[in-house]
């Protein structure tokens, strides 16, 4: 009887264990403000029961693996153009279960305060990747600086500018590196919070030109597999992210106070 109650105690506890590991919500991010903005959440989450684990990612690859794979629940770090393209890519059975931070990009310089003292053959940076490396140069082609072949679309890439006037040489770079590429280039693409995080908030509010607030197709979006997409504990953190004021002075905190930096996407939809 003895050695039945200690197995019994032993399945018991083993049991409990299980069903904790299996509430805790695994939720992956960028390192920065995509993962500052989480945590600000977590306290809240635990006030309502929910049991949160943020995962940080310094690439933007792993964490779409790692949601496909079931090792994340969920995941917060790409917009719904990055989106598309990586499920195109990738065939990822995923859906969107909430829409975050519309973060805007700009165009930045340590060597220029005006687009006119662009030297000819300035070299300038661009994200790598397909998606983002189209933002930013719509954001040049409205800026002047170039002109891209019409009817090319969100995937827009160097190939496809047709108008060069100052023979620009572009340096494609890992999206979260243009921070650290504006050292060696005229101009480089970049986000804002991304100098806020690199202790540099005043040079984030310091861009020749910056994207819209109105751009809703690249506020980040969080991000499951389609066969948990109804799972109410994401539900129930979506909705505590979208409430808390703890969120909003982090995200203010992440964009260095500047409210044109970035937009709550969920309040204007």
């Amino acid at each position: 009887m003895k050695l039945t109650r200690l197995l019994l105690t032993a399945v018991s506890s083993l049991l409990l264990v299980c069903a904790a590991q299996a509430q805790t919500l695994k939720i992956g991010a960028s390192a920065g403000v995509h993962a500052d903005a989480l945590a600000a959440a977590v306290a809240d989450a635990r006030k309502a029961g929910l049991d949160v684990k943020i995962v940080e990612f310094t690439d933007w690859t792993t964490p779409n693996e790692a949601v496909a794979a079931g090792d994340l629940d969920l995941n917060y770090f790409q917009h719904q153009a990055f989106l598309d393209n990586a499920i195109q890519q990738r065939g990822y059975k995923f859906a969107v279960a909430g829409i975050g931070v519309l973060p805007n990009i700009g165009l930045f310089s340590y060597k220029i305060k005006r687009f006119d003292e662009l030297k000819d053959g300035a070299k300038v940076a661009v994200a790598s990747d397909p998606v983002n490396q189209g933002r930013g140069l719509l954001l040049l082609e409205k800026a002047g600086l170039i002109k891209l072949r019409d009817g090319a679309g969100a995937k827009v890439s160097v190939n496809d500018i047709v108008s060069n006037p100052k023979k620009l040489k572009f340096v494609e770079v890992e999206g979260p590196q243009l921070v650290r590429a504006i050292d060696d280039v005229e101009l480089a693409q970049g986000i804002p919070a991304h100098f806020v995080s690199a202790g540099k908030p005043r040079f984030a509010s310091a861009g020749l030109i910056y994207s819209g607030a109105a751009d809703s197709y690249y506020a980040i979006r969080f991000v499951s597999r389609q066969d948990n997409a109804n799972d109410p504990r994401i539900k129930q953190f979506v909705k505590i992210f979208q409430e808390s004021k703890a969120v909003r002075d982090q995200v203010q905190k992440s964009f260095g106070g500047d409210p044109k930096l970035y937009t709550l996407a969920w309040l204007n939809k």
